[in-house]
């Protein structure tokens, strides 16, 4: 049994994410991704106006009269997401945790599957994969999901995506739209970790979902502080009043995020970017609109 105040707020997110996931974001999200091609459907007589290319002539020479095709679009797609629950994603200095942005974010997508008819499933993992929901339908998987994702305790606080991804090859054989929901806060140079994605990138369609909260790219100047790294232990203080400081800090993020642009660019896996202070609405409307458009 989950404590009633977690149950509550899973309860929350499980709304406030079905909400979210209305028809207009739906047919965002399905413009941005088609189904697997037209499929034939039936014959009917032929009307005015339609494409002669569809004329089926075998039938129209056996009645007499012209029929044509009819196809539709053959749609169910599997919705796959690689959920990071390692230790830095337990932060968060304005509204929320990286981590709840995560669910959030786990949940709108989730609803937005199952109200297009595809299926959905998560890999959780830190520095092991920890957990495999295998793809299905419906909203009470979607709950499933969501509580997973909120409740669930990782074996380790470290991250290691490349075992992720290698899982993701290993189990998913169709080809999926996957989403990586992480902070990507990686140990550099990522050279298994970009060899595994590009691999992955060749048989599934993968977006990033990058979570941060505005904190880690700019160190406020708040004098000296105790700062422990969730995913090693390594307790340090630190003075962020001295300018030196928090230029040094940026640095290293900066640093880091450039590689990794540098990764995601190379293997052409497009990045959006969330914060814990932010819409993840809004930066998912654009990409699925960008997205979209290049169809």
């Amino acid at each position: 049994m989950l404590p009633k105040e977690l149950y509550a707020k899973i309860q929350k997110l499980h709304f406030r994410t079905r909400f979210l996931a209305n028809d207009l974001f739906a047919g965002q999200y399905l413009s941005a991704f088609k189904g697997r091609g037209m499929e034939f459907s039936e014959v009917r007589e032929y009307q005015v106006g339609d494409d002669v290319r569809d004329i089926d002539w075998n039938v129209s020479a056996r009645s007499g009269r012209p029929f044509v095709k009819v196809f539709h679009e053959e749609r169910e797609l599997t919705v796959m997401l690689l959920i990071d629950l390692s230790g830095s994603n337990l932060f968060g200095t304005r509204k929320r945790f990286k981590r709840e942005v995560i669910a959030e974010t786990a949940g709108l997508l989730s609803f937005l599957a199952i109200r297009t008819s595809d299926k959905v499933g998560a890999i959780l993992f830190s520095g092991t994969v920890d957990k495999y929901i295998p793809p299905k339908k419906g909203a009470g998987h979607v709950w499933r999901l969501i509580k997973e994702i909120f409740s669930f305790e990782p074996s380790s606080k470290k991250t290691n995506m490349t075992n992720a991804l290698k899982f993701l090859n290993k189990v998913v054989k169709r080809h999926s739209i996957v989403f990586i929901l992480s902070d990507f806060m990686l140990d550099l140079p990522a050279v298994d970790m970009q060899r595994a994605m590009a691999l992955a990138s060749n048989k599934h369609d993968i977006t990033a979902l990058k979570v941060r909260d505005p904190a880690e790219n700019k160190l406020p100047d708040v004098g000296y502080i105790r700062m422990q790294d969730p995913e090693t232990g390594e307790i340090v203080f630190v003075n962020t009043h001295d300018p030196l400081v928090r230029q040094a800090w940026e640095g290293i993020i900066s640093k880091m995020d450039k590689a990794l642009m540098d990764i995601f660019r190379k293997i052409r896996v497009p990045v959006v970017e969330l914060t814990t202070n932010g819409s993840v609405v809004e930066p998912l409307t654009e990409f699925f609109q960008r997205k979209g458009l290049h169809h």
